[in-house]
């Protein structure tokens, strides 16, 4: 399975699994620690999940500890940023 992320903004991705999306990951508080959250957009029973998922939400401490877990996905930046207007 080859998982990628997008970032929509600063602390948000979507979580594509072959080219589809199927979740998200967040950065939730304003300061750190920070918790990293890699959510699924529907609630399969546990058997029709995609690995490394055992459930819908899972937490981390790091953007780079949740990327391991997912197998080191392509992580595409948000270009808005850098485009001149």
């Amino acid at each position: 399975m080859t998982y990628s992320l997008t970032q929509l903004a600063p602390g948000a991705y979507d979580l594509l699994l072959n080219g589809e999306i199927i979740g998200s990951v967040v950065r939730s508080g304003s300061r750190q620690p920070y918790t990293w959250t890699a959510e699924l957009l529907e609630d399969l029973p546990q058997s029709k999940r995609p690995a490394p998922f055992t459930t819908i939400e899972h937490n981390f401490s790091t953007l780079e500890e949740l990327c391991t877990w997912l197998g080191d996905p392509q992580v595409k930046a948000n270009r808005r940023e850098s485009e001149s207007l």
